[in-house]
């Protein structure tokens, strides 16, 4: 495989900014259900080209966190839910941030398809589609995509470094660095992450205000939710898999939100046994009436690659956070996934 067809790099930030700095209009797309690293991506990118003098707008295919509003501000963007990317949106160039696979694209598919040759991507998961983007900037050992979408938006701005951003670039591009590295807790912290959160502190990013918005701003259904997740709990391998269900009587009976589902599978990381975390959801399926499981995946340090056992359910992610959606039932997903991790146990 050539490096043109391979999921790799095969452009310089450098040459992205270049290309979108000389559009007039500029469409930046993320994967669906955005979470905070995928709309802090996007709106540092629509952010800096802004300030650039350049027009850019995000597009969010929900459902959407509900945070969304109040983190967004007055930056342009749009909200889709359950339908497809207009035909009518135009666009000089397109950028993809925290994915590259199609199937975190189905929404945008059609419109993307035909617009490959003036799309630039930029993603840290290991794996992905190729075609999705003539240009691309994949940077695997990041521990979020607002890592290289932070070097994009220097070379936008031709700042010397992080802390000479804008406080709304920098701002955004805390929110996507601190909620995949669950605030800094998560194995994925490097030197380099904490020096690019310390920089963005500087420019401005207002980390207290952030972090009251997305983990301090539950709702009763949310938490209602989350304890039904709990009551759910299955622990399995030796203690060493902790799953929990959801189905969609839950998710109607408790209250919440299709967007207030993140992160639960957190919860069960505090059992010291537990290597690896799984919350199993229903979710209506392409026909009427039917249903699929989501399956959301997270393992500690150590044997088990969460993003090989989603690649066998035709899923993928990272290696300690990953996700596929299959057509089982949520006894059989979960019979699945034990499968799987336990030949990594093993």
């Amino acid at each position: 495989m050539d490096v043109a067809t391979a999921w790799t790099s095969n452009s310089r930030v450098e040459d992205v900014a270049q290309s979108l700095r000389a559009a007039r209009s500029v469409v930046v797309l993320t994967h669906t259900k955005p979470d905070g690293d995928a709309v802090g991506s996007s709106l540092a990118v629509i952010r800096s080209l802004k300030h650039a003098g350049v027009g850019a707008d995000a597009h969010y295919f929900g459902p959407i966190p509900g945070w969304l509003r109040a983190i967004a501000g007055d930056s342009s963007y749009r909200v889709y839910e359950n339908t497809s990317l207009p035909a009518g949106v135009r666009a000089d160039a397109v950028v993809v941030v925290d994915t590259g696979s199609w199937t975190q694209l189905e929404p945008m598919k059609e419109w993307l398809s035909s617009r490959t040759a003036i799309t630039s991507l930029i993603d840290h998961h290991v794996q992905g589609n190729p075609e999705v983007a003539a240009r691309r900037v994949i940077e695997t050992h990041a521990a979020a995509a607002c890592q290289p979408v932070a070097s994009l938006c220097l070379a936008i701005l031709d700042a010397s470094s992080p802390a000479a951003l804008p406080a709304d670039v920098a701002e955004a591009l805390y929110l996507g660095l601190a909620t995949d590295t669950g605030w800094f807790r998560h194995s994925n912290v490097s030197r380099g992450v904490m020096e690019l959160a310390g920089q963005l502190l500087e420019a401005g990013a207002n980390h207290v205000r952030l972090y009251q918005c997305i983990e301090q701003n539950e709702t009763p259904g949310r938490l209602r939710l989350i304890s039904r997740a709990l009551a759910s709990l299955d622990l399995r391998l030796g203690d060493r898999l902790a799953l929990m269900t959801l189905s969609l009587n839950d998710l109607r009976d408790s209250g919440a939100l299709p967007g207030e589902t993140g992160g639960i599978t957190d919860f069960t990381q505090a059992i010291p046994s537990v290597q690896v975390s799984g919350v199993l959801m229903e979710v209506p399926g392409d026909q009427p009436g039917s249903r699929i499981v989501k399956i959301s995946l997270r393992s500690k340090p150590g044997p088990v690659d969460v993003n090989h056992v989603a690649g066998q359910l035709g899923g993928g992610g990272h290696v300690r956070a990953a996700g596929a959606k299959v057509v089982l039932t949520l006894e059989e997903a979960k019979d699945a996934v034990t499968r799987l991790v336990q030949e990594q146990l093993l």
